[in-house]
Order: C-alpha cells, then sequence, then structure tokens
C-alpha cells in the first residue's frame, strides 16, 4: 500500500511540475518584452517533471525493499514479541499472520499472531507516514532546484533528451543484467553444491537419487549422477519432440507458402501460431489424459508388456506438438525472404513446383529454419509442466520411449519444492541442474541468432 501510495504521489507531483514550470517558461513570452527562448516550455516543463518523478520513482522501489524490515524490526522490540520464538519456521508464520492481518484485515487462526495484530498495524503507519515524508521532501528539494533552472537560456531539451537516452538506456540493460543476476546466483550455489559433491560424479555418474533426508555432512556422491537426467531431457525434448515438430513444421511452411490461396493462408497461419499461446499445463493435461493412455492401450494392443502410462514418447509427442509454431514460422518467414528471382529462373528452367521447394527454396531458405529448429529445441528442453504430467519422475538410462523418464527441469522443480535445507546438497543440486540447463539453452540461443542473423545478411 506504501508503494502504491508513493507511486501515487509521484505522479501527482510531477504533473505539478509539469504545469508549474510550463507556466513559468511562456511567463517569458509574455506581453512586453518578449524573449527568445533556448528551448520550447514543454521541455522545461518536462524538465522539472523529471526531475521531481524520477528520484521519487527510486526512493519508492528502495522504501519497497527496506519498509518490511523496518517494521518487522519495530514489531520484534516491542513488549509484545518478547515470547516469539528465536528462530524457525513457526516464527516467520506467526509474524506473516500477523502482518497480514494488519495490513489487510481478517481473522487470526494462530493465537500467538493476535498480540502481534496491533503493533504490526502502528508499525505500518508509522512508517508509512515517515516514507510519505521523506518523499514529500524529496520532491521539493528536487523541484525547486530543477524550477529554479528554468530561464530563457537554459537549454532544457538537451537535458531532457539526456535524460531519456539514460532511461532507454537503463531501460536496454534490464534484459543483460538480469541474465548476469541469474548466472551469479546459479554459479554461486553451484560452488556450493560442488564443494559437497565432486563435478566428476555430478556431470558423469549414472545414478540420479538424492535422499534430502540424509546427513548433509556426509552426502553419498553415487547418488548424484546426473547423465540420465540429461539424457531425458535430450531425448525427451531434442529427439521425440524434433521428430514430431520439424517435419510438420516444416511442411506447414511449405504449404503455406506455395500452395495456399491468401485467403487459406490468412486464416491458417493464425490458427497454427494459436498453439504458441496455449498453456503448457493445458498440454500437460492433455499429455496426461489423452496422449499417453492411447499410447499404452496401442502398445498393449501390439503384444509390449509392461506398458506404461506414463512414458517419454506420450511427453515428446505432446511437446512437439507444442513447438510447431516455433519451426513453422522462422521457416515461413525465411522461405517468403528467398528473392522470387530464384524460384521464377526455377520454374522457368521446367522444374516442377515440388523440384523448386526441394533444390531451391529450401537449401536457399536453409540457415533460416536451422535457426528456427535451434530456438525450438532451446524451448523444448526447458519445459517443465508437460514432463512433470506425462514423463513420470524415474531417472531412467535407456533408449526405450515407453519407459517413464524425467528431465532436469523436473528435478529441479522437485529438489526445491517441500520444506528441505538450503545447505543440503540435494537442495543445492537442483542449482547445479539449472546452471547446466543455463548454459545448454544459452549456448542454442547464441547459435540460432547467429544463424539468423548471416541468413538476414544474406538477403537484405
Amino acid at each position: 500500500m506504501t508503494s502504491i501510495t508513493l507511486l501515487l504521489i509521484a505522479l501527482g507531483l510531477g504533473l505539478a511540475a509539469w504545469l508549474a514550470a510550463r507556466a513559468k517558461a511562456w511567463s517569458f513570452q509574455k506581453d512586453g518584452e518578449p524573449r527568445r527562448l533556448a528551448a520550447r516550455p514543454n521541455y522545461h516543463a518536462w524538465y522539472v517533471a523529471l526531475w521531481v518523478v524520477v528520484p521519487l520513482l527510486a526512493f519508492t522501489v528502495l522504501w519497497a525493499m527496506i519498509e518490511p524490515q523496518l517494521v518487522t524490526n519495530a514489531v520484534l522490540a516491542s513488549p509484545a514479541a518478547q515470547n516469539l520464538p528465536q528462530f524457525g519456521f513457526e516464527r516467520d508464520s506467526i509474524l506473516a499472520e500477523a502482518r497480514s492481518v494488519a495490513a489487510s484485515g481478517g481473522a487470526v487462526f494462530n493465537p500467538d499472531s493476535e498480540a502481534l495484530v496491533a503493533p504490526f498495524a502502528d508499525a505500518i503507519q508509522r512508517f508509512r507516514l515517515i516514507g510519505i515524508a521523506i518523499a514529500a521532501a524529496i520532491a521539493l528539494l528536487t523541484g525547486i532546484f530543477a524550477f529554479l533552472k528554468v530561464k530563457p537560456d537554459f537549454a532544457a531539451r538537451t537535458r531532457v533528451e539526456r535524460a531519456v537516452m539514460a532511461i532507454l538506456l537503463l531501460a536496454s540493460l534490464v534484459a543483460i543484467l538480469t541474465t548476469f543476476g541469474i548466472f551469479v546466483s546459479l554459479v554461486f550455489e553451484t560452488i556450493r553444491f560442488f564443494g559437497m559433491v565432486s563435478p566428476i560424479d555430478f556431470l558423469f555418474g549414472t545414478h540420479w537419487g538424492p535422499d534430502p533426508m540424509s546427513n548433509p555432512d556426509n552426502p553419498d556422491p553415487s547418488r548424484y549422477g546426473a547423465i540420465p537426467l540429461f539424457w531425458g531431457t535430450i531425448y525427451i525434448g531434442a529427439i521425440i519432440a524434433m521428430i514430431v515438430a520439424i517435419p510438420l513444421g516444416l511442411m506447414s511452411a511449405i504449404y503455406l507458402t506455395q500452395y495456399a490461396n491468401p485467403r487459406l493462408r490468412a486464416w491458417l497461419k493464425p490458427a497454427l501460431e494459436i498453439l504458441a499461446g496455449v498453456p503448457t499445463v493445458v498440454y500437460g493435461y492433455f499429455a496426461a489424459l489423452t496422449v499417453a493412455p492411447a499410447i499404452r492401450d496401442a502398445a498393449v494392443a501390439m503384444g509390449i508388456a509392461n506398458a506404461s502410462s506414463e512414458s517419454a514418447l506420450a511427453a515428446g509427442v505432446v511437446m512437439g506438438v507444442m513447438i510447431i509454431p516455433f519451426v513453422s514460422s522462422m521457416a515461413d518467414d525465411s522461405i517468403a525472404a528467398v528473392p522470387s528471382a530464384m524460384r521464377d529462373g526455377s520454374l522457368a528452367l521446367g522444374a516442377t513446383t515440388s523440384e523448386t521447394i526441394r533444390r531451391v527454396l529450401v537449401p536457399a531458405a536453409l540457415p533460416g529454419i536451422v535457426g528456427g529448429v535451434m530456438l525450438a529445441i532451446s524451448r523444448a528442453i526447458g519445459e517443465t509442466m508437460i514432463v512433470v504430467m506425462a514423463a513420470g519422475a524415474a531417472a531412467n538410462l535407456t533408449a526405450n520411449p515407453l519407459e517413464a523418464m524425467t528431465t532436469v527441469t523436473f528435478q529441479i522443480v522437485a529438489m526445491l519444492t517441500g520444506e528441505g535445507s538450503f545447505d543440503h546438497p540435494a537442495t543445492l543440486s537442483a542449482f547445479a541442474l539449472g546452471l547446466v540447463l543455463f548454459i545448454v539453452t544459452l549456448g542454442l540461443n547464441f547459435v540460432a541468432l547467429r544463424v539468423v542473423k548471416r541468413f538476414r545478411e544474406a538477403y537484405e
């Protein structure tokens, strides 16, 4: 609530500063002796407004991070918190319930939380007023500083454009900094894990069976072999799914670009791309309730004993259907980008349409098609819900697609859910798996982007 209040204050004060600065700039051009301004009044207005809004937004973000801890420290210092447990889950749950009731109302279910509701309410109100007061002081100081600079010879336009450029630069750095932060956090936790389990045992071991209840000071390295997980990820996401997605996606793209009339293409292409917007949990339900039983029944009908309702084949087939739009869209764009002179020249020499597609268009568009396939693979190996619901949890090192199999993403979810300690190697193994998956996915994306870039340079 405090953050929303500060945000509304920032917007209101920014609007007031904009109007005041604009009025002052216009006053320099009124009757009497009009003076030529170095910048239009609107730039003066935006200069002052930015000086008010940007510092307030920065303070709002900072205050949103430190206010909860300040409120908690104030409550813990009150007499009502003297009987709380020193540490543990019970203490955190009591504080969380008391804070929730104090902030939004409701009933108290834990008697120990009832005594803390009033201290939490007082602390929240007190620090809310403190935050508003600090925000008002910041806005006043920065607003006065910027308002005094509004003069006829002040180059407000240059300052505003530089500020906008800085904001755009920060926005462009968000993705890079986020990726770097993810990588650093994964590396830090992975180093902790490799301090308990050898990287050799992890990367080349063939048995995966971490025990979260075992002694963390003396882990069994033989239980942390990740080869079955890597194989399951490659087998389901990069082999079975691609066997489904590449032919169907490529043939769909060829039909839409070379055979379908414009009216039919206008309907089929959006309908095909809708597949990319379906939530993965829906695909998971479809795999678990429809595809997996159908594959099991077909296997039984063919005389294959012990066919399981959870199989790598079911998950891979549905995953392949899910990523068809990735392949078809990139292939469609790549084939359409091939110069029409190449197609017309092939047809003029007597080649049929199918021969032109097979020997001219597809080879010319191959870099773009490969880029789409690489992006689809990186999407498939990071999928979780379909594997959770259709492939099972068994870490099997087998080539039989009818057996249950698991992937890296499933085990990351399994290791990080529950009440496992973050000092236990079983929990930390999820970060090591995440780092390997992150590096593989990032590498595939780099390869795909390089291939697509080379393709675009060839035909632009």
